[in-house]
């Protein structure tokens, strides 16, 4: 199907298609030999809520992004690389179904389709997809990932100390190696985790205490081998900050999503949201 449909002139327009849609704001995908697979609404489970997501499978990323209206606007527009992804389907619950983990490098996250149908079309579609990009790009498939984070809702108090209860005054942030909702007080320190960003994040009091520990022995080790001078600092790129940091791109990405009240279903049943092209 991937070598059918590219270079085809109804896969360029689809992929213009999708470029219109995300406007200036978004980055342009046509590329040589790329194709578009498919694309379809699903629900993302976010910091605060589930939100319904617009996703576009191509033969070698993965695109989401907010809706503003229906087929027609985008905004706040990610790309995946296909060759970072793995998938790992979750467990039905009489409150979630249809569900599975997206896990990256940078960024981990749950995901949910209208039925188990869909569930696996996406899945099946995605996993071929990375089996594909791997052997064309000889990478070994990805065994490190970032914690998803854990919803907001999930609970009311500090997963960490579990004293601090949250309120309207009292924030909850996340620690950024584990994904735990945790007070500001357990949450004080950050360290420089080059997987996820240049600059230093903030983490929990735990993982400080784990994150400083591995890399003093790491730092002996490299002196130990007469590969690094004995003056360099040991707490290079860790600490403790006062100020406060963006927690999630999730909360500026959704700021308007008025037009999807918690009320209303995402998906009607027997009405198919996805599509997958050929």
């Amino acid at each position: 199907m991937v070598e059918y449909l590219a270079n085809t002139e109804i896969n360029s327009q689809r992929i213009a298609e999708v470029e219109s849609c995300f406007g200036a704001s978004g980055q342009p995908l046509a590329l040589p030999g790329r194709v578009l697979l498919g694309e379809g609404v699903l629900t993302k489970e976010c910091r605060k809520k589930a939100k319904p997501r617009i996703f576009f499978l191509f033969s070698d990323i993965l695109v989401y992004g907010s809706i503003v209206i229906s087929k027609r606007r985008y905004r706040s527009q990610h790309i995946i690389p296909l060759e970072e992804v793995t998938l790992e389907p979750l467990p039905e619950t009489l409150r979630a179904e249809n569900r599975w983990m997206i896990r990256t490098a940078k960024k981990s996250f749950v995901v949910s389709a209208a039925s188990a149908a869909e569930r696996q079309e996406w899945i099946r579609h995605i996993e071929e997809c990375v089996r594909r990009q791997l052997l064309a790009t000889g990478r070994a498939p990805s065994t490190e990932h970032a914690a998803p984070w854990v919803p907001d809702k999930a609970t009311d108090i500090c997963m960490r100390c579990t004293q601090t209860r949250f309120s309207a005054l009292t924030r909850r942030h996340h620690c950024r190696r584990c994904g735990f909702v945790v007070c500001a007080e357990c949450s004080r320190a950050r360290f420089l985790l080059p997987r996820l960003s240049p600059k230093p994040l903030r983490v929990c009091s735990l993982c400080y205490r784990e994150l400083a520990a591995q890399k003093r022995r790491e730092e002996e080790e490299e002196e130990e081998e007469g590969g690094r001078s004995a003056g360099s600092p040991a707490g290079a790129g860790c600490g403790e900050s006062s100020g406060d940091d963006e927690d999630s791109d999730e909360d500026r990405e959704g700021s308007g999503d008025g037009d999807w009240p918690s009320r209303v279903r995402f998906y009607d049943s027997g009405v198919s949201w996805s599509s997958f092209h050929s």
